[in-house]
């Protein structure tokens, strides 16, 4: 993939509004065609605007692919983030948070997919979002250890371990309508039981 481009941010709220319209319309086709399947004729189309107006705002569609992954990542953290706020602590936090995610997938499919797609379209991207969000992830988990609220152990392998399970389970029941409760419900009897009998 191309070098990355600059983010150009508009100054103006309608330079804003129609750069995010771009970015709505790159996420339903591209997260619903596939990247190589999308065009930015289909985007522009999307958008409502003239495919001269995409070239103000981005580069390429390496560009706007590029920009929704880095997206996701924000939106990721920060509805996490919110999430978690009022957790009395780490395990209610995962839980919390585990909850969070599920709905994300459910709600924002065709971005999930992007960042999926992503592994294959631009590993720079996919890596720098996965890996981003695992050093926050094992940052609480490591303060956890510390202040006695969950076991000590690798706060970077378990940060990596929950992470998975969190994007298998959301490919597998965020994007397919299944009961998010009883997911999470689930995955903490095993996380705080165990799987010995």
């Amino acid at each position: 993939m191309e070098k990355p481009a600059a983010t150009r941010i508009p100054r103006t709220r309608r330079g804003r509004e129609t750069r995010e319209a771009i970015l709505r319309a790159a996420e339903s086709e591209i997260g619903a065609q596939g990247y190589a399947a999308a065009s930015i004729n289909d985007i522009t189309r999307a958008a409502g605007i003239a495919q001269g107006t995409f070239y103000i705002y981005f580069d390429s569609k390496e560009h706007v692919f590029r920009e929704l992954v880095a997206e996701m990542g924000r939106f990721t953290r920060k509805t996490l983030s919110d999430a978690v706020a009022s957790a009395p602590d780490r395990l209610g936090a995962e839980r919390l948070g585990l909850r969070a995610f599920l709905d994300i997938a459910a709600t924002r499919p065709t971005l999930y997919n992007i960042v999926e797609e992503a592994r294959f379209v631009d590993p720079d991207s996919y890596n720098s979002y996965f890996k981003s969000f695992a050093r926050g992830y094992a940052n609480n988990l490591a303060a956890a250890a510390r202040e006695g609220e969950i076991r000590p152990g690798n706060a970077e392998i378990r940060a990596w371990a929950l992470m998975g399970m969190a994007v298998t389970l959301g490919e597998r029941f965020g994007l397919t309508g299944a009961d998010p409760d009883e997911v999470v419900a689930e995955v903490f009897d095993m996380l705080e039981n165990g799987l010995r009998p």
